[in-house]
């Protein structure tokens, strides 16, 4: 997965004007405009970097003479004291980069060390992690590409990418069998159906209405260890609501598929890097 560099540089210039404004009364006054300095990106934590072409992109919209060294690659591993990247240029772009950029570079590692922790901890078992569509507004595109960095996977990326029916969907439409084939009616043989359950009795008639893929909604393990049992391979199953470092290998032993996480991107801690200016 790569990103968009037109929504890269859409994103950027709409976080560079809402923070600058029409001018830094900081830099502006105090730096000349013919200074220049070095910049460094270091790693105050053990952790996966991502975002470094987000970061130094910051620089160059502001200032295209800005130069860069990507010493550390999105996806790999940093330990705290790492050099991520170097920048050399006017020290006033520097300056007025520098929470851009970090914050894009901090929330993305964030998102890629979140979700290679879970990845780790289901090692061995048949489950993959994945994200979801709880994801900030006009972020999507970069926190889904982070969790690819840790070594996760993509939910679907938007409404458009499959048929996933959740309680209010059902409910809606008169039940799971009613609302599965009314969907078979009108979808095309590319697009997938995704039921969500909450017990046993939902997952049999998801079964036997056809569905693609079943999310087994805030079961417990011993339970989804049940619905593993009684699917036998029939459906992809997921497994998704209220899953937590504690919980997660659990879950990931009952035998489901696909593990679904959306703390990976709607509640993730900012990995802690650090710029620091230098002559």
């Amino acid at each position: 997965m790569t990103l968009n560099k037109i929504y890269l540089d859409n994103l950027i210039k709409t976080a560079l004007l809402e923070d600058i404004n029409y001018c830094d009364v900081t830099t502006d006054y105090l730096i000349p405009e013919e200074q220049n300095g070095h910049a460094r990106f270091v790693a105050k934590a053990d952790g996966i970097v991502c975002g470094t072409e987000a970061a130094v992109r910051v620089f160059t919209l502001l200032d295209d003479t800005v130069t860069f060294t990507i010493l550390k690659k999105d996806g790999e591993p940093v330990q705290k004291g790492d050099v991520i990247l170097t920048l050399a240029g006017r020290t006033r772009a520097l300056l007025k980069g520098e929470r851009t950029a970090l914050n894009l570079i901090q929330h993305m590692s964030g998102i890629a060390t979140a979700s290679n922790r879970y990845v780790r901890i289901v090692e061995g078992t048949n489950a993959s992690i994945a994200d979801t569509r709880k994801t900030l507004p006009g972020m999507r595109p970069l926190q889904k590409y982070a969790v690819m960095c840790g070594g996760a996977k993509n939910h679907r990326y938007n409404l458009s990418d499959a048929a996933m029916l959740k309680d209010n969907h059902i409910d809606a439409a008169g039940g799971i069998t009613a609302a599965i084939t009314s969907l078979r009616q009108k979808l095309g043989h590319m697009t997938k159906i995704e039921v969500e359950t909450r017990n046993l009795d939902e997952l049999r008639e998801a079964l036997s209405a056809g569905a693609d893929i079943i999310m087994l909604d805030n079961m417990s393990p011993a339970l989804m260890k049940e619905a593993v049992a009684v699917t036998g391979g029939r459906a992809v199953l997921e497994a998704s609501g209220g899953i937590t470092d504690e919980t997660l290998r659990a879950v990931a032993e009952s035998g489901v598929d696909i593990i679904s996480v959306g703390a990976l991107t709607h509640s993730v801690k900012a990995f802690d890097i650090s710029m620091y200016i230098s002559d």
